[in-house]
């Protein structure tokens, strides 16, 4: 049940030392590719690092929250062509929780790093530091990175008790 999934899913930022199969790989790349999208122009776009020196470089596109990625087997750049749709960072936000579910349900774990908005440590973007690094064309945007791997920590879900009901209403 989906619930269940929901109820395990964690940010797990600590990887062990092994590299995530191409078969694993393919399947999540299909689970972002098969994500909703609004009026289907599927803005998104993905590059999916397994080389641990741009998985490297990739980790020091942002001051804080993004060192842990050096030791991922597995990252996923989270990106989208802004002049195909004025709603992309909804769908990419959307593929990107597909691939966490994804992720999960293979027996990984995976962890978000924004972009999208965040400063790298020389002044410039952590935006145009990853569009540099990777290559990319001018009219795509970066909006986050999802390191990927098998965890080395195993956490538990959330209580249902930390779960903020005050926060819905009913009409």
């Amino acid at each position: 049940m989906f619930i269940e999934l929901l109820k395990k899913r964690r940010s797990i930022r600590q990887f062990q030392d092994k590299p995530v199969e191409q078969e694993k790989i393919d399947t999540l790349v299909e689970a972002m590719l098969r994500s909703p999208s609004s009026r289907s122009f599927n803005p998104w776009e993905f590059v999916v690092v397994t080389d641990p020196q741009t998985i490297g470089e990739l980790s020091q596109s942002k001051p804080h929250g993004a060192s842990f990625m050096k030791h991922a087997p597995l990252v996923i750049v989270v990106c989208a062509d802004s002049t195909k749709s004025d709603v992309w960072v909804e769908d990419c936000s959307i593929a990107a929780l597909i691939l966490h579910f994804e992720a999960t349900d293979l027996g990984l774990g995976s962890c978000w790093v924004q972009i999208r908005m965040r400063e790298h440590r020389t002044g410039i973007s952590s935006e145009k530091y990853v569009k540099n690094l990777l290559g990319l064309r001018d009219e795509i945007v970066v909006e986050a990175m999802v390191a990927i791997g098998y965890g080395k920590e195993e956490k538990e879900g959330h209580p249902a008790s930390s779960l903020l009901y005050e926060k819905v209403s009913y009409k």
